[in-house]
């Protein structure tokens, strides 16, 4: 180990889901940081979907008393493990949702590192390959990641905007880049026009494919189209819409994390032969889409979904991003309890365009 480690962490906690949006600074002891691990002092940290749907428990248990959330983290790597090859103390980093897995399956081996069973999510999951420790996030002053989660950030490319990248950015880069690379002339529709679509867009757009929006009404249609897309279409507003576009996306990319008033058959009607319908936006446990089997029968369309990316594909997308300007729209707020549980609050109403983004990280954990 390349230097000291503090003994404790501060981070914003929540203590249970009816406390959700009441987060307390508080002490934590940190991991016990392996021959693999990354430590970085945080310099700041976008607020994800995630984080709403984790401390409200809509995904299932909160596994801690002292949960923090945040897996949009940006930071300065102040320790690295002996083992550790490519970060060494001083590079400036980010970490996305995932912070451990084995290294050695044939998924780890095949660049699906974020697929493996044995796979630990940045907080609130039990790290079995850290003597079950129960991981925390980074709305905290100290984060700690195996190397193959840290994605060094471009030096053109500011802390702020590389947060949002480290989740949102690579959640919906990696479904388009693995559904898109071998097509030509590719037509993208993107689904919701959200913290993950107006990023998908963006990407989209970079990536040479023809992009539409496809939102419930038409509020965001300027934004939208400053984001890159071609078309837009308002659903709850245009009539017929499924017969306009018939047999026109090649990809499909479900970014809204809502079910209601969603009408699967139509989307599917709009598709090419062999066309893909992915989903990457999560609604709350329980929640479904339903489809009638004819419409896939019609299209020969294949419904997926996709979680994250990989370290290939975050460093793809950090280039892609420093060389195209692509950028979240951002809100930025310093880090507190107060600012934090306001934030979260916000989030769950949809009061943001398009990400929060917490910083002030030295004031507040000094």
């Amino acid at each position: 180990m390349s230097a000291s480690i503090p003994s404790t962490f501060k981070g914003f906690a929540v203590s249970s889901a009816d406390k959700w949006n009441q987060p307390k600074l508080v002490s934590f002891e940190p991991k016990k940081v392996s021959p693999k691990d990354v430590v970085i002092k945080n310099i700041c940290c976008g607020l994800c979907g995630t984080d709403v749907h984790t401390v409200r428990e809509s995904w299932g248990p909160l596994n801690r008393k002292d949960a923090v959330v945040g897996h949009e983290i940006i930071g300065n790597v102040i320790a690295v493990g002996d083992e550790v090859k490519s970060i060494k103390v001083g590079d400036r980093i980010g970490i996305g949702a995932a912070s451990n897995a084995c290294g050695e399956c044939s998924r780890c081996q095949s660049n699906n590192e974020q697929y493996c069973t044995q796979g630990v999510g940045t907080y609130n999951a039990v790290d079995t390959l850290a003597d079950n420790y129960v991981t925390q996030g980074g709305y905290s002053s100290h984060s700690i990641a195996n190397e193959k989660f840290c994605f060094p950030i471009p030096e053109n490319m500011s802390s702020v905007v590389a947060a949002p990248l480290m989740c949102a950015g690579l959640t919906v880069y990696s479904p388009l880049v693995r559904n898109i690379s071998n097509i030509e002339k590719p037509v993208v529709a993107i689904i919701g026009i959200g913290g993950l679509g107006h990023l998908a867009l963006q990407f989209a757009k970079a990536l040479g494919a023809e992009v539409y929006a496809f939102s419930r009404g038409s509020s965001k249609k300027k934004e939208a189209l400053s984001f890159g897309a071609d078309g837009f279409i308002a659903t709850q507003e245009e009539e017929d819409w499924e017969k306009k576009y018939h047999n026109k996306f090649h990809l499909i990319l479900n970014c809204a994390s809502g079910v209601d008033d969603f009408s699967l058959d139509k989307y599917l009607l709009t598709m090419v032969v062999d066309g893909r319908f992915v989903s990457v936006g999560l609604p709350p446990a329980g929640d479904t889409l339903s489809v009638h089997p004819f419409t896939f029968v019609r299209n020969a369309t294949s419904f997926g979904a996709s979680l994250l990316g990989s370290k290939v594909e975050a460093e793809e997308m950090l280039k892609l991003a420093a060389e195209k300007g692509i950028a979240p729209m951002i809100e930025e707020v310093p880090i507190n309890e107060k600012s934090c549980g306001e934030a979260l609050t916000r989030c769950e109403e949809g009061d943001v365009r398009y990400r929060f983004v917490f910083t002030n990280f030295d004031e507040a954990f000094a």
